[in-house]
């Protein structure tokens, strides 16, 4: 683990905000981009949280102190870089969410955060979203993506019934699929062939560019 990351996961076991701050700030001092922040810094420091929970090394407290913590940090980040931002007034828009039972949600906020300070219009759902409340949130404001995380193995069956209600929906959304588990398997079988599997983070940022701000969002996949 790089020494930054190392830095970074012990200032989000402890709970200290202004430490974990400083340390993001000393980071952007070598790298500014979003996109080094959440995936080289945040998302493994994370990742390292995750393993050291998973194997015992911390306890369940210990874990969600970290993510609250981490949560704070992402928001702020997230103020920082979107106040100056001169937003149009038809800008597209795109709704994230975890699917039913899905309760991890930090890759789903970098993700928001993204779209956002690429002048989308979002809104952030979180986690444990479920399917019939989120049909009724997608008819009446018509996003042009919808955005799910997917993190545990034994919810694909849930995914495939997502996926299949929102690609029927009348406006038709793009259907984005992120999370770890896309990232580690071959999700095409609990998908449409028009269902946009995002692996990571730069090729989230890829997708960006070519699907930029102010443009009607049409996907070829």
């Amino acid at each position: 683990m790089h020494k930054m990351t190392t830095l970074f996961v012990h200032a989000l076991l402890s709970g200290d905000q202004f430490e974990a701050w400083r340390i993001v700030q000393m980071y952007q001092q070598h790298k500014n981009s979003s996109l080094d922040l959440y995936e080289d810094l945040i998302t493994q420091s994370m990742r390292e949280i995750g393993h050291l929970w998973e194997t015992n090394q911390i306890t369940v407290a210990e874990e969600h102190l970290a993510t609250s913590t981490c949560n704070f940090i992402l928001a702020y980040h997230h103020s920082k870089r979107t106040s100056n931002i001169l937003y149009m007034t038809e800008r597209p828009k795109a709704m994230f969410l975890c699917i039913e039972e899905e309760q991890h949600d930090i890759g789903l906020k970098l993700t928001s955060h993204l779209f956002e300070q690429s002048g989308w219009s979002t809104k952030l759902y979180g986690a444990n979203l479920p399917l019939d409340a989120l049909l009724d949130a997608a008819h009446e404001w018509k996003p042009d993506i919808i955005g799910l995380s997917i993190s545990i193995p034994y919810h694909l069956v849930n995914l495939k019934k997502y996926v299949s209600q929102l690609e029927n929906i009348e406006h038709q959304p793009t259907v984005l699929v992120g999370g770890r588990l896309v990232e580690q398997y071959d999700l095409s079988a609990h998908c449409s062939n028009k269902t946009l599997l995002i692996k990571d983070i730069k090729q989230l940022e890829e997708w960006l560019l070519n699907n930029s701000a102010g443009v009607k969002v049409n996907v070829q996949h």
